[in-house]
């Protein structure tokens, strides 16, 4: 790909009337194409992007029912997808994102060493003292249930909407079903890793005012749990046993297997011990303790063996330049 590549950019519009000109005045020249979309906002900022925004480049996607960021960012895809983008960079349109940023962004993608690119805030602890409390503890939260379900055990701040996307990388997404809402950033992630993606975080700063954070705790932890845990099972699935069989297959069940055995031996024998009052023998306790123990191991191993099989052949490279509508494409159905 040469320094030429098109290169888009996406922004849903919800409720930043305040703050998306000010964005729109921040990107940069390397960028061809900017996408606006009007997810229903009740600020109307398509319009007042229409009215007061001159720049060419700048163009209003509008939907009649509010979609979520997913919904809107999925509609600035296939309109940027249309037109040819090579790369497609989604930011939000409240002034947390720095344009500046873009071109760091990309270049991983521009050289051929990353299929998705996303912001962490994370990496600078200095800057980490900007970040309301609130936001640091959920997305440590959710961080680690990230990794379990999309495989990206490197990664972090998953939540993190500053991202870019090879053009051809998206057109092998399923776009239909990638989370409309708060859990867009996480699916997106699940998504990659089931095509074999590769993803790269990029450092950049925390940038935060006085706004009110949406972020709530309770909701990361536990609203998220059973998603979390649905794309877990899937991806374990389709890599272990739809995909390949090797030992790790063996070792995640075999490892569950022996936790459950000894764990409700034990519960069981303690429960009559107490019952009883007769204390259980040592050959008893280690026939509970012995299964647990082995299948903490076996776990332990199908964890490492998960960790180093993160994808590192980049995928865009074996996909060619992404093509515009009309011309022959792919699409997955994963």
């Amino acid at each position: 790909m040469t320094d030429r590549a098109i290169i888009a950019v996406v922004i849903p519009a919800f409720k930043v009337r305040d703050k998306i000109l000010s964005v729109l005045g921040g990107i940069g020249s390397e960028c061809a194409l900017v996408y606006v979309v009007d997810d229903a906002c009740p600020e109307a900022s398509g319009e007042l992007v229409e009215s007061r925004c001159q720049d060419p480049r700048v163009r209003v996607l509008r939907h009649a029912e509010n979609q979520g960021v997913g919904g809107a960012t999925m509609t600035g895809y296939r309109a940027a997808m249309g037109e040819g983008a090579d790369v497609i960079v989604k930011m939000d349109g409240d002034g947390q994102m720095d344009p500046a940023f873009i071109p760091r962004l990309v270049r991983p993608i521009l050289d051929g060493e990353a299929d998705y690119t996303k912001g962490n805030r994370f990496f600078e602890v200095d800057g980490l003292e900007a970040m309301p409390w609130v936001r640091l503890l959920g997305n440590s939260v959710l961080s680690f249930a990230s990794k379990m379900s999309s495989g990206y055990w490197t990664l972090f701040d998953p939540n993190n909407g500053f991202t870019a996307l090879h053009g051809a990388v998206a057109r092998e997404l399923p776009l239909e079903k990638i989370a409309r809402r708060w859990f867009f950033e996480s699916d997106m992630l699940f998504r990659l890793g089931i095509q074999r993606a590769v993803v790269l975080d990029v450092p950049m700063p925390a940038i935060y005012g006085d706004e009110k954070s949406n972020l709530v705790v309770s909701h990361v932890a536990f609203g998220f749990a059973h998603r979390h845990l649905v794309n877990a099972g899937k991806r374990i699935v389709y890599a272990y046993y739809l995909r390949s069989f090797n030992f790790a297959s063996l070792q995640i069940v075999l490892g569950i297997l022996s936790l459950l055995f000894g764990g409700i031996l034990g519960c069981i024998k303690w429960a009559e011990s107490e019952r009883t009052g007769i204390p259980a023998t040592a050959g008893t306790v280690m026939l509970a303790a012995l299964p647990v123990l082995i299948g903490v191991q076996l776990l332990l191993a199908f964890l490492s063996y998960d960790l180093q099989s993160e994808p590192r052949s980049v995928l865009h490279r074996r996909l060619g330049r992404p093509a515009r509508d009309g011309e022959a494409e792919g699409q997955s159905s994963a």
